[in-house]
């Protein structure tokens, strides 16, 4: 396969409701979609600006359970401001440190169901691991 991205995946919640306005209102995605498709079910996709891949809010798979999510990336500029902003909306405690690895600066952060997020500002000299 040559010509191909990931273009969606999903992150497994219980109340997409609640999901959407954190993702929206606190981590600043967008909603690209929103379309109910039958038996109670509802389609949320949403995505960073400018971004080609996208999440949905599921609540149908039941080998995801809401917050079995663990280890996206969301990849930010500036890991200080987005830290101080995490800190803001109750995120990080002031005792919650950016930490620091070859590949980059992170924080570790939970949506509502627990589903955890690493927030990280990529180190641009960082080449991989050499295996």
């Amino acid at each position: 396969m040559r010509d191909h991205h990931i273009s969606v995946f999903p992150v497994p919640v219980s109340d997409p409701a609640r999901s959407k306005a954190f993702y929206t209102d606190v981590l600043g995605f967008e909603v690209v979609m929103e379309s109910d498709f039958g038996s109670g079910l509802r389609w949320t996709s949403l995505r960073t600006p400018g971004a080609e891949t996208s999440i949905t809010l599921v609540t149908w798979f039941d080998t995801m359970p809401p917050g079995s999510l663990n280890g996206a990336v969301l990849s930010v500029s500036d890991i200080e401001g987005v830290a101080d902003e995490l800190r803001g909306h109750g995120l990080l405690d002031e005792d919650d440190h950016i930490e620091e690895a070859p590949w980059g600066r992170f924080v570790t952060i939970e949506d509502p169901d627990g589903n955890r997020w690493v927030v990280q500002q990529d180190n641009p000299d960082f080449e991989g691991l050499d295996l």
